[in-house]
């Protein structure tokens, strides 16, 4: 197939409206919609909890910020560590772009440890809650990835496969698209429909975590490496690695979660009150 036989990807300007010094971008439009999407499910499955609504905008508030914080870290940490011992002030460049998902998921983690804590709940309870809502949130910020240009795939001769600006002249996967199918769109419908029912205690959070590393390893074979990392000698690129824990963990706390055998209603959505 030639070159005009695939897919050009559009000219998409980035930033949807400038307000003086002011940017506002697709990609934290895409955040924005991911985290209303997901205050909004998470209000209606509110009556199976014993929190009020005070306490839910609390909790998804700061498990936001620790989407941010340590998503930034993680990829700093992760990902460029070099440019962060050349000039540690990068850490804070956030403008420059760059947010790593398994940082952000030791954010989150803190956060969710931290809000247990206030809401005199266990850990395990407020993440079986939060799991079946984050798959909005990572579908959404690869929409975000897909209208930016970035975080292309290898290169391919699919018939659907897309030309990038910036990554030269070969067609590549879409992998973007791909995990917004698998991550955001599959995982979202596992976990709702596997949480309709009472559950023990910690296994919808553990099907999260397998879940999600099950389908970030696989779209990874389908994602070009970066650059300055590339693949390991094992074959494996960097956030291959880095769910092979998260797969293992996941699995972990299931079978534990099975063993103890402690119903969490908290991860029901089939008392939804309208």
């Amino acid at each position: 197939m030639g070159e005009t036989d695939y897919l050009v990807f559009p000219n998409i300007d980035p930033v949807i409206v400038s307000l003086g010094p002011l940017s506002v971008r697709w990609y934290g439009m895409m955040y924005l919609l991911g985290f209303m999407a997901a205050y909004l499910l998470a209000k209606k499955r509110l009556p199976s909890t014993p929190w009020n609504r005070d306490q839910l905008s609390d909790l998804l508030f700061w498990g936001f910020v620790g989407v941010i914080i340590g998503g930034r870290l993680g990829y700093v940490f992760f990902y460029q560590w070099s440019m962060f011992v050349d000039d540690p002030t990068y850490l804070f460049k956030i403008w420059t772009g760059g947010m790593s998902f398994h940082g952000g998921l030791l954010g989150v983690i803190g956060a969710m440890a931290w809000q247990a804590k206030r809401l005199n709940a266990s850990f395990l309870q407020v993440a079986d809650f939060i799991a079946p809502l984050v798959p909005i949130g990572l579908g959404a910020g690869r929409i975000g990835n897909f209208l930016n240009a970035e975080l292309w795939g290898r290169t391919t001769d699919v018939p659907w496969a897309i030309i990038f600006p910036g990554a030269g002249p070969d067609p590549r996967h879409p992998s973007q698209l791909y995990e917004f199918a698998l991550e955001g769109v599959v995982l979202f419908i596992i976990l709702w429909l596997y949480s309709a029912r009472p559950r023990p205690t910690g296994a919808v959070g553990g099907l999260f975590l397998a879940g999600y590393g099950v389908f970030r390893f696989i779209v990874e074979f389908f994602r070009e490496p970066d650059a300055h990392i590339g693949l390991y000698q094992v074959g494996l690129s960097q956030g291959q690695l880095l769910c092979i824990p998260m797969i293992l963990g996941g699995l972990g706390l299931m079978v534990y979660a099975y063993k103890k055998n402690t119903v969490n209603t908290t991860s029901q959505n089939n008392t939804v009150k309208s």
